[in-house]
């Protein structure tokens, strides 16, 4: 089968290997597709703080299954399935506290070990997850991203009837805006400084989409959301501006979710931090009941997905999507990698 191999910043190759034995408990899934996310990026231009090279990228992905090891029983062959990527070693203190997916030695597919970035990808099946029959691959692929946006909204709890504001409109903050309106949020406001993903949040429902090139943030919040502000504000980008936005921005005791990677080191005015006492909350990945709200949602169509997907490419096309993506940038949404074709 073919391997697709990031051997050094900016760099892919493939590499002919065996198809993998797989273990009594595991099951060997066919990849059909595998989605792009900002920290593919972040390793494509070789900032990502903790991957190292070579690294075999994908976790966005979905598949189906093509072999099943002895002692599984849950799953059939030809079964429409998503992975979650996460390596985790069940003995610290987060993982026995019912924290795994914030492990002491958590290893994350395509960053930390080995992605699915290959034709068949054996892996445990307990780390695999179902997905309804009707569900599309396309769509398969995205549940980890739209696991990430249901995650990141429960850390601020519950949303509904809460009004939520999201700094980024690109795909996670997309998903994270469709989600709280999902959950039941009673008005959400997005902003960017792209016109055209601020069309696609438009086009996905989002209430109030807002160009802070055009508009003052303080202001079209309080417009929109009256005096009392946001009651929860997600940082979707990762950069200190939008950073500085969500704390100048918030009513006092506001809690603030920080989703986006930060390639930088960020600064931050913890002074207004202290003085409204503010909340700054980490959120990083998910737990499989993550995985599962995300499918719920999506099967009951309260998410859109396909307005996200804006580009294909081929397997062997790989690092084109990266020059693409370098290239458009505000143009680009979710790419998608063909591995296989649909037959």
């Amino acid at each position: 089968m073919q391997q697709a191999v990031m051997t050094s910043p900016g760099k892919i190759v493939f590499n002919d290997i065996q198809v993998p034995e797989i273990k009594a408990s595991e099951v060997l899934i066919k990849i059909m597709k595998i989605g792009v996310c900002g920290s593919d990026i972040h390793v494509y231009h070789g900032k990502h703080p903790y991957t190292s090279y070579p690294v075999v990228q994908g976790h966005e992905v979905s598949g189906e299954i093509a072999k099943i090891g002895d002692s599984v029983s849950n799953f059939k062959i030809g079964d429409k399935v998503t992975i979650q990527p996460q390596i985790v070693c069940g003995k610290c203190y987060a993982c026995t506290h019912g924290g795994y997916h914030i492990c002491d030695e958590l290893k994350v597919m395509g960053f930390q070990t080995t992605g699915t970035a290959s034709e068949f990808f054996a892996v445990e099946a307990k780390k695999v997850l179902r997905l309804p029959e009707h569900m599309s691959f396309d769509e398969g692929a995205m549940v980890e991203p739209m696991a990430v946006a249901v995650h990141a909204l429960s850390r601020g709890g519950d949303v509904k009837g809460k009004k939520v504001l999201v700094l980024g409109a690109g795909p996670i903050g997309n998903l994270i805006a469709q989600t709280a309106k999902g959950l039941g949020a009673a008005a959400v406001m997005i902003t960017d400084l792209s016109d055209y993903r601020l069309s696609i949040a438009n086009q996905c429902g989002i209430d109030f989409c807002l160009n802070i090139k055009e508009q003052d943030v303080g202001k079209a919040i309080i417009e929109n959301f009256g005096p009392d502000k946001a009651d929860l504000i997600l940082e979707c980008v990762g950069i200190n501006p939008t950073m500085s936005q969500a704390i100048n921005n918030a009513r006092k005791g506001t809690d603030i979710i920080v989703v986006g990677v930060f390639g930088d080191k960020a600064t931050v005015d913890l002074g207004l931090v202290q003085d409204r006492e503010l909340r700054l909350i980490g959120t990083l990945m998910y737990q499989e009941k993550d995985y599962l709200k995300a499918i719920e949602l999506i099967e009951q169509g309260k998410i859109q997905l396909k307005p996200l997907i804006t580009n294909y490419f081929a397997f062997k096309e790989y690092l084109k999507a990266y020059e693409f993506i370098e290239e458009k940038k505000d143009q680009v949404m979710k790419v998608i990698i063909n591995i296989q074709e649909e037959k």
